[in-house]
């Protein structure tokens, strides 16, 4: 009833980009609704959008196609989809996301790009690769994965260990640069990334919008949503003194 009620109550102007293929699923509609359970709304960003990322308050990159390996310095290994357009719309949001310090979340997708914007890349196929974990898509979180604490999602999942769903094949394999992992499953592959500067980022390799009835999956939308919220009221205050005196001195 609770969480109903803030459905209800949505906060004033906060608008959260959910980035997504040219046709919205069912991973992002779920998405969608993570969000506005905790009183955000939410604007679709297809492939080749023109999106102002600036009047948005946070930026999801949802799941899809896999990532093109050429943006990573591969070929192609596997017989997979891809997205071109998606990967340069992706790019463009995350370059403006990161320039401004708009809080980003990565989901799947969403998190193997982010490592590869920072310059790391991706095992094409982790399949053939796995010895602890099971080979088939998991929906519901029966994949075990393994929390670094301190760090932001451990202290959102306020556990050490926690069940996960698993949809992908491919997962981070060299890290990109400012970023530090913060999940794994039991055959040590990457399952988060967290950033270690002070833009709000978080990649996270399942999906937890599938797990929406989980309140420790539930809460990464929460936090995410706050993190929105408060970048948004930190663009809203009123200009110090020393910032005035600044932009002043620029305009000479």
């Amino acid at each position: 009833m609770s969480e109903r009620k803030e459905m209800d109550s949505e906060i004033p102007g906060l608008t959260i980009g959910i980035s997504g293929p040219a046709r919205k699923g069912t991973a992002q509609r779920l998405i969608s609704l993570g969000l506005r359970l905790h009183g955000a709304r939410t604007h679709y960003i297809r492939p080749g959008s023109n999106t102002n990322v600036p009047l948005l308050d946070g930026l999801v990159l949802s799941g899809g196609t896999h990532v093109h390996p050429e943006r990573y310095g591969q070929q192609p290994q596997v017989t997979a989809h891809y997205d071109l357009k998606r990967d340069a719309t992706d790019r463009r949001l995350l370059e403006e996301a990161e320039r401004i310090g708009i809080p980003v979340l990565g989901v799947c997708r969403g998190a193997q790009f982010i490592n590869v914007f920072h310059g790391g890349s991706l095992c094409q196929n982790v399949t053939p690769l796995r010895v602890n974990t099971r080979h088939r898509p998991l929906l519901l979180p029966m994949q075990t994965v393994r929390l670094v604490t301190p760090s932001r999602l451990g202290g959102l999942m306020q556990s050490s260990v926690i069940g996960a769903n698993r949809i992908h094949s491919q997962a981070i394999k060299r890290l990109g640069k400012n970023l530090r992992v913060v999940a794994l499953d039991n055959d040590h592959f990457v399952q988060a990334i967290e950033n270690t500067h002070e833009q709000w980022l978080m990649g996270v390799q399942w999906h937890p919008e599938y797990l929406l009835y989980h309140s420790g999956h539930r809460r990464i939308f929460q936090e995410f949503v706050q993190a929105a919220l408060n970048f948004k009221l930190s663009r809203l205050e009123p200009e110090t003194e020393e910032s005035v005196l600044e932009l002043r001195s620029q305009e000479r």
